[in-house]
């Protein structure tokens, strides 16, 4: 119950904030259709709340959040006295069916996350982004811009170019406006920001459908049916879909931006009505600034192109140099505001390159353009035959509409050119750039297609016009057309949300537990993460934030490896060591402190990532048919050793437990498929590191179905300990 309320409030708070400026901003001319611009502008005016809050040295939203409702309330009342409550709400009528099918979106994002029955909670089905934008909301939403205390002030851990401390991190080089944007809404919600993540990123999904449906109708024409199936096309997006499994909330506010941004440039050129759209150029260039600064240049590209082939001729020098101030003159506003933004710019432009980011994406073919794909990792369906006929197809449907429209109006393919060339070129380009090189540069690609989307989608359902003026039979054939695409992307996104109910990462009530142990007064002297998977390791750094962490590995941005200079160790993985006798805390069944400087037990070679049930409860690691677990042992001589395994097979089988070196070897064990408890004793851990290795007497088994994994061993807990310690 409380996933579907978070929600609903959500969406409200989205509603109060944007109304009063969506209908401020909104050009005169077209005020009409105001409710549209209501999610651009209710994103864009709370980032900039939590931003000029940061700036004037608040501490959090937690700090002046619900004051700030002041402002969008104001903003409402003007809106209302200026126009008119009757006649606005009218105007949100009118586009109703457009508002509901982007209510739709967020009752399935909602649904996704209660199914998996672990309450209001982030999931996610692969990426770690989640992680990274819950400790920027909890910066935001709980600490002042000069903290330097805990992990704020570590210089040799969060330094990054320019940026010495983990606040300005936040501000000049991460993706501001999604943890922005999660730590306002999570003070007004009274909730932790892992508790909203997942749903809200459904939120602007959701934002997306006006969003399409107005380029639809004001870019490109497509009224009434035509372009309502824009907006359900938006609505059942796979692709987009694919971006809400991730919790990657920055390319869906670009995108965003970029619909606004290319309205206003075309209607510059189109109306000749050079700063009408100011206040809404604004508003979209610093939406884009604070998610995707980066692709700033970008969301000019398909409105300057239309804007050159739109004013070549006699005088296009000087009418181009008018267009192009009305369009800069905003942008030049946005950066005095906002500074931090654009002094960052070279410097992300810096680590895209240093750094190989994301993986790697299946490229798409037309079908797949459409949302035709074939598995939640948007894979193109397995039978080739099926593949290109549907390929062929929509070829053939896409050269029809164009062709049709250069006999009616030749002029009209300028826009859609605009739109096309930049994405295609850049989309091919970056997926035979990660081919050629074996880069994640088909994680790029994807992220541009994901941004430009609204734009490419009333280019890519334009053949659905042609069943106007043809009599019954293309009527007839043609919407047979429309709703069988829609279902197949709505079938392919029901499956993306089918696996996010049951996603492999999820903020577990034992991970948001951490939290808690924050306060514990032994963490002053700081705490090295020894949490071997990035969500977990991720996550952990978000609740602990007041105490100095260390990481063993790189593990993201501002979150570099060094010494291992903590007091303790905070021990997250199936593989443990230490005993309360060596002062081993336990925290819950997963987590627990050891005294740094201690035993250490890691899973290397042979174990298979961690994993754990929707709804929480134990993790667990499966293992082949070795398993390799490397040992510390801190002192100078070699020492008796008991390793406790908690497990169950993959069928019966005998266990054995041997050094590396052949040095030394337990008992035989037997294993059957109920959980147990082996125990061995009296082995030797020589001093320093020491490899060991788990292994079957049996050979691993297929684990069934499309998983391709050899299992043998579920591991539920392996602890060594020095004997009599």
């Amino acid at each position: 119950m409380e996933v579907w309320l978070i929600a609903l409030l959500l969406a409200a708070h989205l509603a109060f904030w944007g109304a009063g400026l969506a209908w401020l901003a909104m050009p005169r001319r077209w005020r009409a259709f105001w409710p549209l611009l209501v999610p651009a502008a209710g994103f864009g005016l709370q980032s900039a709340v939590v931003w000029w809050g940061a700036a004037a040295g608040a501490a959090g939203t937690d700090a002046y959040g619900r004051w700030a409702q002041l402002l969008p309330a104001a903003l409402l009342a003007v809106a209302l006295a200026r126009g008119g409550a009757r006649r606005m709400a009218r105007e949100v009528a009118r586009v109703g069916i457009v508002l509901g099918l982007g209510g739709l979106v967020v009752v399935a994002a909602a649904g996704a996350v209660a199914a998996g029955g672990a309450g209001a909670t982030t999931v996610s089905l692969g990426s770690c982004d989640a992680a990274d934008y819950g400790a920027g909301a909890r910066v935001l939403q709980e600490f002042a811009r000069t903290e330097r205390g805990g992990f704020f002030g570590q210089h040799e851990v969060v330094a990054i170019l320019s940026v010495d401390n983990f606040f300005d991190y936040w501000l000049r080089l991460n993706h501001f406006t999604p943890a922005a944007l999660l730590a306002l809404n999570a003070t007004l919600l009274g909730r932790a920001p892992h508790a909203l993540a997942t749903v809200h990123t459904g939120l602007l999904l959701a934002a997306l459908v006006p969003a399409a449906f107005w380029a639809a109708r004001a870019l490109f024409g497509q009224r009434g049916a035509l372009a309502l199936v824009v907006a359900a096309a938006a609505a059942a997006s796979p692709l987009w879909w694919y971006a809400v499994a991730h919790v990657a909330p920055g390319q869906l506010l670009a995108a965003q931006a970029l619909v606004w941004v290319t309205w206003a440039g075309v209607v510059q050129v189109r109306r000749r009505s050079a700063w009408a759209g100011a206040p809404l150029l604004g508003l979209a260039f610093w939406l884009v600034a604070g998610a995707y600064n980066f692709l700033l240049p970008a969301v000019l590209l398909p409105a300057g192109l239309h804007a050159a082939w739109a004013l070549r001729g006699p005088g296009a020098v000087g009418r181009g140099v008018r267009w192009a101030a009305a369009m800069l003159a905003p942008l030049a506003a946005v950066a005095l505001a906002f500074p931090a933004r654009f002094a960052g710019y070279a410097e992300r432009l810096t680590l895209l390159q240093t750094h190989d980011f994301g993986w790697r994406i299946p490229a798409l073919t037309p079908e797949g353009w459409m949302g035709l794909v074939g598995g939640t990792d948007l894979a193109a369906w397995p039978a080739v035959s099926v593949r290109v006929c549907l390929a062929a197809g929509m070829v053939a449907l896409w050269g029809a509409a164009g062709l049709a429209l250069v006999r009616r109006r030749p002029a009209a393919l300028a826009l859609p050119l605009a739109v096309l060339a930049p994405v295609v070129a850049g989309y091919v380009l970056l997926q035979v750039r990660g081919a050629w090189w074996g880069t994640n540069a088909s994680y790029d690609a994807y992220k541009l297609l994901a941004v430009f989307y609204p734009l490419l989608l009333p280019v890519l359902w334009s053949w659905a016009a042609l069943r106007q003026g043809g009599g019954p039979l293309r009527w007839v054939s043609v919407s047979a057309l429309v709703v069988t695409v829609l279902a197949g992307g709505t079938f392919a996104s029901a499956r993306i949300l089918a696996a996010l109910a049951g996603a492999p990462l999820r903020v577990t009530p034992e991970l948001a537990a951490l939290r808690a142990a924050e306060d514990r007064p032994e963490l002053a002297g700081g705490v090295n993460l020894l949490v071997p998977d990035m969500w977990s390791r991720l996550w952990a750094n978000a609740f602990l934030l007041r105490r100095p962490q260390y990481f063993e590995s790189h593990t993201y941005e501002a979150r570099r490896d060094t010494p291992l200079r903590g007091a303790w160790d905070l021990q997250g993985g199936v593989v443990g060591a230490g005993s309360p006798e060596q002062g081993r805390r336990e925290l819950s069944p997963r987590f627990a402190l050891v005294p740094a400087g201690g035993w250490r037990a890691t899973a290397t070679r042979g174990w298979f990532p961690v994993e754990q049930a929707p709804a929480g409860g134990r993790p667990w690691q499966w293992t082949g048919r070795e398993a390799e677990i490397e040992v510390r042992n801190p002192g100078d001589t070699a020492v008796p050793v008991t390793f406790t395994l908690r497990a169950r097979g993959w069928g019966d089988r005998v266990l054995t437990l041997r050094a590396a070196d052949g040095s030394a070897t337990g008992a035989a064990l037997a294993l059957g498929d109920a959980e147990t408890e082996l125990v061995w004793r009296d082995l030797r851990a020589p001093p320093g590191v020491s490899r060991w290795v788990l292994a079957s007497a049996q050979p691993a088994r297929p684990a069934g179905g499309s998983d391709p994994r050899e299992l043998a061993v579920q591991v539920f807990r392996l602890t060594v300990a020095a004997a009599g310690r």
